[in-house]
């Protein structure tokens, strides 16, 4: 079913663990101690409040058979599958038919090498399982719930000197409110006021810059919470494809962000603006077809219903809206909500990459603002890159000059993947954890053994009427 307004339909089918329980023989002492010691060593995966590790004290074939795979499938592909826990999820995830792969290891004897090869082995996995790690309490649980800011009671005044200061700036900049550069000192400067104004905004706290025990808790992301993050973002990890198209584009839908991979390198990075809480942008694989010069747009009846029916012919006129055989539709033009290019996708969720006149809101901290689809900041421009880069940069110019709806096909379709980090690198390599808009990492956290977070989520920023 297509996506009313860029929203969700439930979709999508699980995968099972088949032939778990179909025994595997040859295993022997030194295998079996070579399955208990990566299983010991799950919580370099974040996999450590799972059970993964019942049954195999003993030479049972069956039973070390069975850990073997099920540990294997959660190396391999996810100990979760998305496909259960959200409506949609189309991401394409590895399949490797781990039965023969186990015969293999052991008639070779090395059943610990063949499960390592099985998880992730690029750069962005590693750090985030050596920042797990570290974030591990002594006991070999998730560290201890010590806030990073402590709250003294009295709130923090602008102007005014402070030990905590660098670490309240810190935490600004992770949430992007404050450039790393403005990070400096114990002072509580004016750069940090006007962050902290935006982020209170954002979280409905009266934005008087102030830094009470609201903004503290804002602020405040224990070891506790970042071990879990991080967690759950290895598991998002797992379920993706070992070996992404060399060309592409990613959009992080957590953090607003796109970065456009050419030959295995990131050419461009820029802001996108996502579907708010309560449309959320599906995590999606769907490729980009071909570009629209001037596009039309055709009202979801979702949005028709719930935004439009009562305005009257007034506003259509206002916004060049007519109707088309019981649609309203959007004629081309600069206030058209898809803007001046919509960059056409395959897929059956109605969901697409597009321009926006409202460029003001690529200025907010938290962007999920639209009905699902993704908003691109200097969406010509980048609609030009990719002209370029695929050869049709004279059609593209021609289709825009004639100020009509037109089509210029790609002769190669580019990959996008919709994905939800919330654990990331910044640009020193560094492992930090960013905000759960949608609050989808309790549904995987919940599926890997841990406690429910503590986050507090920003509220929804309202949207105007576009996809």
């Amino acid at each position: 079913m297509a996506l009313s307004a860029c929203s969700t339909e439930s979709g999508g089918s699980g995968q099972t663990n088949a032939g778990a329980e179909q025994q595997q023989s040859g295993w022997t002492e030194a295998t079996a101690k070579q399955l208990r010691d990566a299983i010991g060593k799950r919580a370099e995966h974040g996999l450590d409040r799972l059970p993964l590790d019942k049954g195999i004290d003993s030479l049972d074939q069956a039973a070390l058979t069975k850990a073997a795979l099920t540990y294997g499938e959660a190396l391999a592909h996810g100990a979760t599958d998305p496909t259960k826990l959200f409506e949609v999820y189309t991401l394409p995830r590895p399949d490797p038919d781990l039965k023969p792969g186990l015969a293999q290891a052991l008639k070779d004897g090395k059943v610990g090498d063949w499960l390592e090869s099985l998880a992730p082995r690029d750069d962005g996995y590693r750090k985030l399982s050596q920042t797990y790690l570290s974030l591990r309490g002594k006991q070999g649980q998730p560290g201890q719930a010590t806030p990073v800011i402590a709250d003294s009671g009295e709130p923090l005044k602008p102007g005014s000197t402070d030990p905590r200061i660098p670490a309240i700036a810190q935490q600004l900049v992770v949430f992007d409110y404050l450039d790393r550069a403005q990070a400096q000192g114990q002072s509580y400067s004016p750069a940090m006021v006007a962050a902290v104004k935006r982020m209170q905004a954002d979280y409905g706290i009266n934005p008087d810059g102030l830094i009470g025990s609201d903004a503290i808790e804002i602020l405040n992301l224990s070891d506790a919470d970042r071990a879990r993050a991080i967690a759950v973002n290895l598991e998002r990890l797992r379920w993706l494809e070992r070996e992404p198209p060399a060309t592409r584009i990613d959009v992080n839908i957590a953090t607003a962000r796109l970065r456009y991979w050419r030959d295995g390198k990131v050419v461009d990075e820029r802001k996108v603006i996502v579907g708010e809480p309560d449309t959320e942008t599906p995590q999606l694989g769907s490729p980009i077809f071909q570009l629209v010069a001037n596009p039309t747009w055709t009202v979801p009846r979702s949005i028709q219903e719930k935004e439009i029916a009562r305005k009257g012919a007034g506003y259509l006129r206002e916004n060049n809206m007519v109707w088309k055989d019981g649609w309203i539709v959007q004629q081309p033009g600069p206030r058209n909500s898809l803007g001046l290019v919509k960059f056409d996708m395959k897929n059956e969720h109605a969901i697409y990459l597009h321009d926006t006149p409202a460029k003001q809101v690529f200025n907010e901290v938290q962007r999920q603002r639209s009905h699902g689809c993704v908003r691109v900041f200097d969406a010509l421009g980048f609609a030009e890159m990719l002209a370029r880069d695929n050869g049709v940069l004279d059609e593209w110019n021609k289709a825009r000059a004639t100020g009509e709806e037109s089509f210029v096909k790609l002769p190669k379709e580019i990959p996008v993947r919709l994905l939800y980090q919330t654990a990331v690198l910044d640009a020193d390599g560094t492992a930090i954890v960013r905000a759960d808009p949608y609050g989808w990492n309790d549904k995987v956290a919940k599926a890997l053994g841990f406690d429910l977070g503590t986050m507090r989520r920003a509220r929804s920023g309202g949207v105007d009427i576009g996809p």
